[in-house]
């Protein structure tokens, strides 16, 4: 007889039972340890369907594959599509593991309180529904713990930075792992995790997808790093994992016609993420996260000490230097961006947080010299170089380093903005930055992105752009992350207005590449 445990059908703890053959038949090949997660799944266990209640649980054919990556692999990492039973399926898993494996430590941890609960729930389920000669006998049954007379013992809990820390386990399923916050606790988590599995625990991994640079990107990438030296694939990836990745065609209910519906209810952006398993973005971005997706970085071509060149110069173009300073003492960065027009591509960049003012203007003058040198060696034509700098606080020191090299020792033209009629303030060299002034610049800059007339280089750029949201009535960077390289590139579009405005022939062409219609900003419109 099952026994009530605060409210739950268990078994008693130790209860004996008399076997029949075929009982003891069933026993064997659910311990047999490659086909006994599958059979048991398969022949002994219910669940709780949201119309059709409690059904016997028969596995889609993805649903095969999602476990037999858990079984065959110690660390697997599964990249799935929402609501396609990845719950059903780790549950049933662990459960079989906790029965037929003894002595089991096993930890469920989700990013919040309520999913670590739902996969405990289901697990209680599934081990209420199978019969009692399966299942081993019961302990302690809490909300969070649950403790079998096998030895076993399961545990669920959110996902923090001590999660499973000093602990010795057999087994780690971590549940939505992606959406782990803020993300460097899951980067700490795992910091903290690896040293529990070096005594051969196995790991589980699964989540929808969320950014492509936080912790679960990360391993998810190294796992599908799995070519050897001679080009043959790996079962595993460089960090170890077993990367699975299902679609939400996969699932046997759902066609295009499903698809269709579910793109009109939830829109595009969350479809491409949710079901098709895209790394988008879910922040309220500046650039649309759908095209930061779609963003492709390239390696540089060369590289002049810390500065990146994506593309040689070459005569017949127009160059924009654009400097964002910084004290260079170790905390903000200083950043330059390098374009040319009129056909907005990105030619180089630099970016360093431990480089002083004058320092800082050497490597813009020296990028000037690299972009001159090149045209006019190739070239009997001079190049059309422009450069400027931000002016706000320490862009005054950036000045005066300037002025101290003298301006006119440095080639190409100073662009500084022009002032608006009916604004009085002293006249400073540079561009001065404030609220309006960004939020047209991002404006500007949005347009360009989202209306393919710029092109973008350099991936730590994009991983700015990935960071850079709303926040209250403008854009700035996520705590904990960096803007300059965005900051700076701001400052070119800026610059493109003015120079255009000097130049009708650049202010034609660039008007024929740019001048297009674009969705309105993500929190306001500017007037």
């Amino acid at each position: 007889m099952a026994v009530q445990l605060q409210g739950n059908l268990v078994k008693k703890a130790h209860k004996k039972i008399k076997y029949t053959d075929k009982m003891l038949a069933d026993l064997a090949k659910c311990s047999d340890p490659e086909t006994g997660p599958m059979y048991f799944m398969e022949n002994f266990l219910q669940i709780q369907h949201p119309t059709k209640g409690a059904i016997k649980f028969e596995p889609f054919k993805f649903q095969k594959n999602l476990v037999k990556n858990y079984h065959e692999n110690r660390f697997s990492i599964n990249m799935l599509p929402r609501q396609t039973g990845k719950t059903t399926c780790a549950s049933a898993y662990l459960l079989w593991y906790a029965m037929f494996v003894p002595d089991s430590q096993i930890l469920i941890a989700a990013h919040k309180y309520t999913g670590a609960q739902d996969i405990m729930n289901r697990f209680r389920y599934a081990y209420e529904s199978v019969p009692d000669f399966i299942r081993p006998g019961i302990y302690s049954y809490n909300r969070n713990t649950i403790e079998f007379d096998n030895g076993s013992r399961v545990k669920a809990t959110t996902t923090t930075e001590n999660t499973g820390r000093g602990m010795s386990l057999s087994v780690i399923y971590c549940d939505e792992f992606a959406f782990v916050n803020p993300p460097n606790k899951a980067k700490e988590f795992w910091t903290a995790l690896s040293p529990t599995l070096a005594t051969g625990g196995k790991c589980i991994i699964t989540s929808t997808p969320n950014s492509d640079e936080d912790q679960f990107a990360l391993l998810w990438k190294e796992a599908n790093k799995n070519l050897d030296e001679n080009g043959e694939v790996m079962k595993v990836g460089v960090n170890g994992f077993a990367a699975y990745k299902a679609h939400w065609s996969e699932h046997p209910d759902r066609d295009e016609a499903w698809a269709r519906d579910e793109k009109s209810r939830i829109g595009i952006e969350r479809f491409r993420r949710e079901h098709e398993c895209e790394f988008i973005i879910y922040d309220e971005t500046l650039i649309n996260a759908v095209k930061l997706v779609d963003l492709a970085p390239k390696d540089p071509v060369e590289r002049h000490g810390q500065v990146r060149w994506y593309k040689k110069p070459r005569a017949g173009h127009a160059y924009l230097v654009a400097l964002d300073p910084s004290l260079g003492t170790g905390g903000d960065y200083a950043a330059i961006q390098v374009f040319e027009l009129p056909n907005m591509i990105q030619c180089a960049e630099w970016q360093h947080n431990n480089t002083p003012i004058q320092g800082q203007i050497r490597v813009l003058k020296d990028i000037i010299n690299q972009i001159d040198t090149t045209v006019t060696t190739h070239s009997p034509k001079a190049s059309e170089i422009y450069f400027s700098v931000e002016n706000n606080t320490i862009g005054e020191a950036a000045l005066m380093a300037i002025q101290d090299q003298g301006e006119e020792n440095i080639k190409g033209l100073f662009v500084s903005e022009p002032i608006r009629r009916g604004h009085v303030r002293k006249f400073r060299k540079g561009f001065n930055t404030t609220h309006r002034s960004k939020i047209s610049a991002c404006s500007k800059f949005k347009e360009y992105i989202e209306n393919d007339k710029m092109t973008i280089h350099s991936k730590n750029l994009i991983s700015e752009l990935k960071t850079f949201v709303a926040s209250g009535q403008s854009f700035s960077a996520k705590p904990g992350e960096h803007d300059d390289l965005v900051s700076a590139t701001l400052l070119i579009c800026r610059m493109v207005n003015v120079v255009a405005s000097w130049d009708q022939k650049l202010y034609t062409r660039l008007k024929e590449n740019i001048d297009e219609e674009v969705a309105p900003m993500p929190i306001f419109v500017v007037t």
